[in-house]
């Protein structure tokens, strides 16, 4: 692990800190049963502003075979809202882009083949490209071929130089994970055709500031972009920002289109000249930051103490990598909750990483019954409560911690049923 002194972008030494977090674990790093109670690692968690390209972005570099390696037990196709999503981003590319069977889609950080496999589907060759042995197993058993390795420059070369370039590449919530993000962005414009496409999602910096949404802050989350800080990152590698559209998905998220070739919409005209009006190129726009946060957290604390006090019990959904965050950051473990739950078979069974709650199937919740639930995956609230459904009717209420703690049921349940 190291600390940088400069820009990942650009170089400059001109950093700003603008929110400590403290010493974190690795959010995704779960804990074997067997190794509870022992000490885990821990990083500090801190991010800073660039003066220079207006960059915000994590102080700590962990080497990514330490984040994405083996063990990594993120699956996309755990989360019903984000396959919904993405086949729908899917169909809408193959009509818009008039896909077929002599093109190619590829996609960074591939995952267990959630996406792609909606282009093989429909007749379109695909090519997948993940570093974690378990996603990339899961995607191959499903017929989408994928290389397991980093995306990078080198790899983009090798794979045009074996005839796979590409018409369209995808990277959804990877923009932000690559300390390298320069040989990362060379590797879109190396493997990219002359009249391609790649378009990129990841959470939107204004959305998180504004909606004071730090838990989305993780080591694995090297960046937390403007459109202001990309233009000259992709131009950098002679590649063009040229498209936008705001997306509701985690909280508040991007997708930008980016091609060899300028053409400048005007709605990436209009939310560039949106970002400048707010000053999100200037350190002033992020001062009062920390200040928000640390107010989340104390209002939070202050309710699970008031709950556990009139003797409530409370429980957490989601062992995602945000809920890992949050718990540590507001210090809240096995003394103020019972347990998380989460779909994820390949979680349940092991701990949170530093809290050590643990992990079980969404069954629990019906089996303990306890009266309050930490919605930890919080973007995606209404898919989870309505899930839920029979958890709220048999007298559970939700707990939203962002962007301020507050209680929340599913539409047409009734609230007196609650315990109060």
């Amino acid at each position: 692990m190291s600390r940088i002194t400069e820009c990942r972008s650009c170089g400059s030494p001109n950093l700003t800190p603008i929110l400590d977090l403290g010493a974190q674990p690795l959010a995704n790093a779960l804990v074997e049963p067997d190794k509870a109670g022992q000490p885990e690692e821990l990083f500090p968690l801190d991010v800073c502003f660039c003066g220079t390209c207006a960059l915000v972005q994590v102080t700590e570099t962990v080497p990514p075979e330490v984040l994405f390696g083996r063990d990594y037990p993120y699956f996309s196709s755990f989360s019903p809202a984000l396959l919904a999503h993405s086949r729908s981003h899917a169909l809408e590319l193959i009509e818009r882009r008039k896909l077929g069977p002599d093109n190619l889609v590829a996609e960074v950080a591939s995952n267990d083949g959630y996406l792609l496999r909606n282009f093989a589907a429909a007749g379109i060759p695909v090519l997948g490209i993940d570093p974690a042995s378990g996603p990339a197993a899961a995607a191959r058993a499903i017929g989408i071929p994928t290389v397991e390795d980093f995306f990078n420059r080198t790899l983009g070369e090798r794979l045009a130089a074996e005839g796979k370039a590409a018409d369209v590449i995808l990277a959804k919530n990877v923009l932000a994970h690559v300390d390298g993000i320069n040989e990362f962005v060379a590797g879109f414009a190396a493997l990219l055709k002359a009249d391609g496409i790649a378009e990129f999602e990841f959470p939107y910096l204004r959305d998180l500031i504004e909606e004071c949404a730090f838990d989305t802050i993780y080591h694995e989350h090297v960046f937390y972009y403007s459109l202001t800080a990309l233009e000259p990152l992709f131009a950098r590698h002679g590649l063009h920002l040229n498209d936008v559209v705001r997306l509701d998905i985690h909280g508040g998220s991007l997708r930008l289109t980016v091609s060899k070739n300028p053409g400048k919409s005007e709605r990436l005209s209009a939310l560039m000249a949106e970002e400048r009006a707010l000053g999100m190129h200037e350190a002033r726009y992020y001062q009062d930051f920390a200040r928000r946060v640390a107010g989340v957290k104390e209002a939070l604390l202050a309710l699970v103490d008031s709950l556990r006090g009139q003797g409530k019990r409370i429980a957490a959904y989601g062992a995602a990598a945000k809920g890992a965050t949050l718990l540590n950051y507001a210090g809240l473990t096995a003394k103020e909750l019972d347990f998380v739950v989460d779909r994820n078979t390949h979680k349940q069974g092991k701990l949170m990483p530093g809290a050590q709650l643990p992990i079980r199937p969404v069954e629990a919740l019906l089996e303990e019954r306890p009266d309050y639930l930490v919605v930890l995956a919080w973007n995606f609230a209404d898919e989870i409560m309505e899930q839920q459904r029979a958890y709220a009717e048999a007298g559970g209420t939700f707990i939203l911690p962002i962007p301020e703690p507050h209680l929340a049921r599913p539409q047409a349940v009734e609230p007196g049923i609650a315990a109060a």
